[in-house]
């Protein structure tokens, strides 16, 4: 029984978000919310080719994250085949194939989305994947598919560096996929059909063609029907799309009969959500009438991981890449008092000195008394407890 098999329903993961799903990311939000299942950020097949250094630095993960799932995309089937002996050797639990991304960049291509107006060719990469997975379970090494020592010896270290182990056990992981409704139309019964074909463990479905973007409102309603195409076999619907809170997640499953849902923008600066995901669970398996509570976050709480978050991103990441950490500080202002002045601040921060002191003068400014000392050091007593690239507690 693969992992996607043994989640209680309906399953709460976090979305990949392009930008936005990296390492330190995930590793709060694993931490602090606690999701049922986490896929990364995607990552194109071509980079094993062009820039393996790229690839392995957006499928590293911490063991906190598991079930933890790779996603990527392409569409270029041998490149699948070969990837998913990468996915197996770092040990991840799952990967999953991108058919869903919308941006022009990836679908011009006839990657992402695009693979709708291919089915043959959409199959053939499910195949593929399945078929490098495999291959990798019964023992065929990266060098055999092609890949140098070098990659491998980098693979070896990601992996003792996060677990401490150099090679994970060789077994075969599920394979799924993330898409849409249609490309200009919307045709996911014909297109759910044609991706069942291939028996993948999970399609996550995202509610609007590739036209729409990310506009108007998500079709539940066509989610609900991909659910009943799909009712005899054995791949698990997941609905994502404007699921704004828990509320929202417990409405739809109920509505939809999905096995779960794909959380992506509503846990953006607000790990937290996931941690009221056992009470949906629980409502839904008593077919119980009930508003889905969930604990009040304080400032303090969300100054604090908005720290260890930065901390954690300056530890895994270059200086120079420290704007992407502005967004996501940003975020974590949502719903407070004065967060427009806040926002503004944060948003042209340059290093995590500067992220402190905008957060000591608004708690200052507050009269309110917040130890970053002490926020610091236990942060700092936590990860010298750990490997770096594991970050796990």
């Amino acid at each position: 029984m693969n992992f996607w098999q043994r989640i209680p329903r309906p399953i709460v993961g976090l979305s990949p978000m392009d930008g936005v799903t990296d390492a330190s990311f995930r590793y709060i939000v694993a931490k602090h919310g606690g999701p049922d299942v986490i896929l990364t950020e995607f990552v194109n097949v071509e980079t094993a080719l062009y820039a393996p250094h790229t690839l392995l630095r957006d499928l590293t993960y911490s063991e906190i994250e598991r079930p933890v799932v790779a996603q990527i995309y392409g569409h270029t089937p041998e490149l699948f085949y070969k990837v998913a002996h990468i996915v197996g050797a770092l040990g991840f639990d799952g990967l999953d194939i991108n058919m869903g991304c919308p941006a022009k960049k990836v679908a011009a291509k006839g990657s992402g989305a695009a693979l709708i107006l291919a089915p043959d060719l959409a199959r053939a990469i499910i195949r593929v994947a399945r078929d490098g997975i495999r291959d990798w379970s019964e023992g065929q090494t990266l060098e055999a598919v092609g890949f140098d020592a070098a990659l491998v010896r980098q693979i070896a270290a990601a992996n003792r560096a996060r677990s401490g182990a150099e090679t994970p056990p060789r077994r075969v992981i599920p394979v799924s996929v993330k898409t849409r409704l249609g490309y200009d139309d919307v045709v996911v019964e014909r297109w759910i059909r044609t991706l069942l074909e291939e028996k993948p463990a999970a399609i996550s479905l995202h509610g609007r063609t590739l036209k729409q973007q990310y506009s108007g409102s998500a079709d539940w309603t066509a989610i609900a029907r991909a659910v009943e195409v799909a009712r005899d076999s054995d791949t698990l619907i997941l609905g994502n799309g404007d699921l704004r809170g828990m509320d929202d997640v417990c409405r739809r499953a109920r509505e939809t009969g999905v096995g779960g849902v794909l959380v992506g923008r509503a846990a953006q600066g607000d790990p937290w959500i996931f941690r009221a995901k056992n009470q949906v669970k629980r409502v839904l398996a008593l077919n119980a009438a009930a508003t889905i509570e969930r604990d009040a976050v304080t400032w303090e709480e969300r100054f604090s991981v908005a720290l260890e978050h930065s901390r954690h991103f300056v530890r895994r990441s270059e200086p120079s890449a420290f704007a992407a950490m502005r967004k996501h500080l940003a975020w974590y202002c949502k719903s407070m008092p004065r967060a427009a002045e806040l926002r503004r601040r944060l948003v042209q921060v340059n290093d995590l000195d500067d992220v402190t002191e905008c957060l000591r003068a608004y708690a200052a400014a507050a009269g309110a008394h917040f130890d970053f000392n002490s926020a610091s050091r236990a942060f700092d007593e936590r990860q010298s407890a750990a490997p770096l690239a594991a970050a796990s507690h």
